[in-house]
């Protein structure tokens, strides 16, 4: 399933911003088709527009969402669980599995998604999220609290100062890709089961377009990666 709604204050329409000349919802799309164990790609939506594009690009959006759905504050658990129930309802379609991927995690790839799924089969795992190592220099012991203009340590006690020293710590990448059992998105109404596991993604993999400069960014990445000349 792909979350697209049609509202956005960082970048409006954020989901049809022009990425390397196409919509940016395209290079989810892409690789959610690309996959191997995926069996339907799913859009969700309240844009007609949105809509249009998907469907152009090769996804399936079966019916708008309702607007009471798509608001900034919209938890994406319902989301999802309206998805699941609508698609019973109307078709009755349930999938085992369902893998929810953000439309801003452009550089996402299908091999990911598979190896996704093939992490939660295989380990029998609630769910399965997409991580990306936190850099050194934002682990606890690095972070500091501005008091008065004073900087004082985040984390009492001594400063650990060499990177090898600190823990090594992961973050959620947006998430750039989320699987979890129907069953336990369902019964339990949660993403992340009591055992959930971690798909590690670089830095370069993890970019999430949440505002002008990430789209800018990613622009540029895109560019790098084509052998052009920023400009």
């Amino acid at each position: 399933m792909i979350p697209a709604r049609g509202g956005s204050k960082a970048i409006p329409r954020k989901n049809l911003a022009l990425l390397g000349g196409r919509p940016l919802i395209a290079y989810t799309v892409d690789a959610a088709r690309a996959s191997t164990v995926l069996a339907r790609v799913v859009v969700s939506t309240d844009d007609q527009d949105i809509a249009a594009a998907a469907k152009e690009l090769g996804a399936d959006v079966p019916f708008l969402r309702p607007s009471h759905l798509a608001g900034d504050e919209t938890p994406m658990l319902d989301v999802l669980l309206d998805l699941v129930d609508a698609l019973e309802q109307r078709e009755a379609y349930r999938a085992d599995i369902l893998v929810l991927l953000q439309p801003t995690s452009p550089f996402r790839r299908a091999e990911q998604i598979d190896a996704a799924v093939d992490l939660l089969t295989r380990s029998g795992a609630d769910s399965v999220v997409t991580v990306v190592p936190v850099p050194h220099q934002f682990s606890p012991e690095s972070l500091m609290q501005l008091h008065d203009n004073r900087l004082l340590p985040y984390v009492s006690g001594p400063a650990q100062l060499r990177r090898q020293d600190k823990p090594r710590l992961f973050a959620r990448n947006g998430p750039a890709i989320v699987a979890v059992r129907t069953q336990v998105l369902t019964e339990q109404r949660t993403l992340y089961g009591v055992d959930t596991r971690g798909l590690v993604m670089t830095r370069e993999e993890s970019l999430d377009i949440d505002d002008v400069f990430d789209l800018e960014l990613a622009e540029l990445m895109l560019n790098a990666r084509s052998g052009g000349t920023a400009t």
